[in-house]
């Protein structure tokens, strides 16, 4: 077994993306693919080597990584340049030997270099990526409805606002749904962006699939003809004592409006044979149960953290979004973890760490690096907590994560972070 330092993390080149995709299978414990030569270039034309790392004993890749460019919006709906992460794994063979902490320290020292303000991803295990400086910025809850018990109007038959609801395809759905989904990313805090891919891969494009069902789409268009909603479902075959029990597993659903959220939800609880939807991950605060007369119909079956952030620029992350009120506070961020170009890869450089003076109110806000003592002190993952509007500075504080210098600092945090409805990341990446 090779010691920790013979193994080489570097970028892959071209060459590489087989065997880096072998050791994505298996970090993930999947079954191995045999891809022809272009089924492989297919499948990983979206993988730029300069951002997806691999750390290689001898000719065997035993740990991946790889990160690419996003845009996260924030409060107010301005949107921050990210490194988002994905495709993390380490073999078994390789665990405990630093490999992760190589990795993040190259990918993320490369973000602040290129001017990314924020880092993001989401977290398969919670234990992971705080020490890196990530703090879980968005949460997600699941309802399953028992559609009997909801009280809608059996005879339902469509909106009664004047739009309608038609179902779609795929082609159909790859034409519609970018530019709905930008409407809803500019007005929604922890949104992201899709790419062309995105909508390839969501929709069962071939090349890019290996294997496919198709699901049904539905599409919400207001009485003026504006497409303002679309869901993805798929349902089971599930009969009892001679009478159909299906479930609808709503893939993904999208609204811009709360009009087509109510007509879209109605109508896959309208289905006939359909008893039971999954709603899929939504947004914690989401108006899904209270559009019900019975909203116990809605039972919660998950509940989660989601998009995890970890802020690279404090000054650019403070100066992007928008405050409920006026105010300010002097923050002493403190940040553990730094570039791997100091003499240790734990050690100096760090990326966030001071005092800042942050001015702020509705129509914007004004961040330096000041001396000043410190009115709350705080690590940078519950900065990014805070960031978003999710969190409560008040409620870390109670938990002894967050220091109030000064008395009612907390508050004065509260008063100008949260918002009236909690951000939420739609997409897992």
């Amino acid at each position: 077994m090779s010691p920790s330092q013979d193994i080489v993390v570097r970028a892959i080149t071209e060459d590489d993306k087989a065997e880096w995709i072998r050791a994505l299978n298996t970090g993930f414990l999947r079954p191995s693919e045999t891809w022809s030569e272009q089924e492989l270039k297919d499948r990983t034309a979206h993988i730029v080597p300069a951002r997806t790392l691999g750390a290689f004993d001898g000719d065997r890749c035993v740990a991946t990584f790889r990160s690419f460019p996003q845009r996260l919006t924030v409060v107010g709906g301005g949107a921050v340049p990210a490194d988002a992460i994905s495709n993390v794994t380490v073999s078994p063979t390789h665990r405990r030997r630093g490999l992760l902490t190589r990795m993040m320290a190259e990918d993320l020292t490369a973000a602040k270099d290129r001017g990314d303000v924020v880092a993001t991803l989401i977290a398969a295990e919670y234990p992971i990526y705080g020490r890196y400086g990530f703090g879980p910025a968005t949460r997600t809850t699941e309802w399953t409805i028992d559609v009997p018990r909801t009280g809608l109007d059996p005879r339902w038959s469509g909106p009664a606002d004047g739009g309608r609801i038609d179902l779609v395809d795929g082609a159909d759905v790859r034409k519609l749904g970018p530019e709905l989904h930008e409407r809803l990313r500019r007005a929604q805090p922890g949104a992201v962006d899709r790419d062309e891919r995105w909508w390839r891969l969501n929709t069962g494009e071939r090349g890019i699939v290996s294997s496919w069902t198709e699901p049904f789409y539905a599409v919400y268009r207001s009485a003026a003809g504006e497409v303002q909603g679309l869901a993805s479902y798929e349902s089971d075959d599930h009969w009892h004592d001679k009478q159909p029990h299906n479930t609808a597993d709503v893939n993904w659903l999208i609204a811009t409006t709360p009009a087509a959220e109510r007509a879209l939800w109605h109508f896959l609880c309208s289905i006939d044979w359909i008893t039971k939807v999954k709603t899929g991950w939504r947004a914690p605060d989401d108006l899904l149960p209270d559009f019900f007369p019975d909203p116990r119909a809605a039972r919660v079956t998950a509940q989660a953290d989601w998009l995890w952030v970890r802020i690279l620029d404090v000054v650019r992350a403070l100066e992007a979004r928008t405050y409920a009120g006026i105010g300010t506070l002097v923050l002493e961020v403190v940040d553990g973890w730094g570039s791997p170009r100091s003499s240790g890869v734990e050690s100096g450089g760090r990326f966030a760490a001071g005092r800042y003076r942050l001015d702020a109110g509705p129509d914007g806000a004004s961040c330096v690096p000041t001396s000043e003592d410190g009115d709350l002190v705080l690590d940078v993952a519950d900065l990014a907590a805070l960031w978003l509007g999710d969190e409560s500075a008040v409620r870390l504080a109670a938990l002894g994560r967050v220091g109030e210098q000064r008395k009612g600092a907390a508050a004065v945090a509260d008063a100008l972070l949260r918002t009236s409805r909690r951000p939420w990341c739609p997409d897992l990446f």
